[in-house]
């Protein structure tokens, strides 16, 4: 607790400042893993396999029961499809079709489905805070999203394809980020249940990838390397080991504004390898997306509890 009684907020915004900056970065090296010769899939599917293994390590090493009882196994499955499945695909084809910048600021909206799906099956009904944070944080967003688009040169049918799909990657992740909330699978320890839906996720890729993409293809080069296991390691079995125990302690709605600062993050790193211009309307989407995450997170009512390990 800190001082007068308040909840000590530290074992949140930590692992939400790491987290939310890690993830700022994935952006660019999705769209480099996109650049190569490797279908896509199958860039997915490597990513989750590895993942998993180190999941794993990671679950033994902390000395986690790995044995997870036949009651579980539908639930990690749903989860495994729903986070490490569904999302990531349909991220990797959406960069297919509109820029990274324009997928990473669409999914700032990561907020309203997974406030809806908290509210329908965990019972989180969003404030009056939350939601004037939103309306705000919003705005802001769109701004962004128009700046994106208006300089994106594409055409009408790729944008549209884009956006559809980066919704199906939002509405995947915004479920898995409540669904591991519910009761019958926060009864696992956190590495073990995440290395088992990654596991899980990684043999839906699999069958995806073989389905799609057909043999499995591979680029042996060091930067796809890097890229790929930055992707693996850092942004995906380190972040969720920092990320879900925080949905835990403050609800998928408030934990989803990481996805409001990830296309912040994410221009800043553009602005700087790529070359990136700011302009006064993505500036002001900028601070107008700040100030209503300021907004939303600013003290209020509701108790926030320490984070849940699991």
């Amino acid at each position: 607790m800190s001082r007068a009684g308040s909840p000590d907020r530290t074992p949140v915004v930590v692992p939400f400042i790491i987290f939310t900056t890690i993830w700022g970065s994935t952006w660019i090296v999705i769209r480099d893993q996109i650049g190569t010769p490797v279908p896509p899939q199958w860039s997915v599917a490597y990513r989750f396999i590895i993942a998993a293994v180190a999941m794993f390590a990671v679950a033994a090493l902390r000395g986690e029961r790995l044995r997870v009882p036949p009651r579980y196994w539908r639930g990690l499955a749903v989860l495994g499809f729903a986070q490490f499945s569904i999302n990531f695909n349909a991220v990797y084809l959406a960069e297919h079709f509109i820029t990274s910048g324009v997928v990473a600021t669409m999914f700032a909206l990561l907020l309203i489905p997974s406030s809806l799906f908290g509210w329908a099956m965990l019972g989180q009904r969003p404030g009056q805070r939350f939601v004037l944070g939103s309306a705000v944080a919003i705005a802001g967003i769109g701004l962004l999203l128009a700046h994106e688009v208006g300089k994106s040169g594409s055409n009408v049918g790729a944008v549209a394809a884009g956006a559809a799909l980066t919704l199906c990657g939002m509405i995947g992740a915004s479920f898995a980020n409540v669904y591991q909330a519910r009761d019958h699978l926060r009864e696992l320890p956190l590495a073990a249940m995440l290395a088992w839906a990654m596991a899980a996720g990684a043999l839906f890729d699999l069958i995806f990838a073989l389905v799609i993409a057909g043999r499995p293809v591979m680029d042996w080069s060091a930067g796809y390397w890097a890229g790929l296991l930055w992707l693996s390691l850092a942004a995906s079995c380190f972040t969720f080991l920092l990320y879900y125990p925080v949905v835990r302690a403050i609800g998928p709605g408030k934990a989803a504004y990481s996805s409001m600062m990830v296309p912040i993050i994410a221009m800043g790193f553009s602005t700087a390898l790529e070359g990136y211009r700011w302009t006064a309307t993505s500036i002001a989407g900028a601070l107008l997306a700040l100030g209503g995450m300021a907004i939303s997170m600013s003290r209020n009512r509701s108790r926030i509890v320490t984070p849940d390990a699991g």
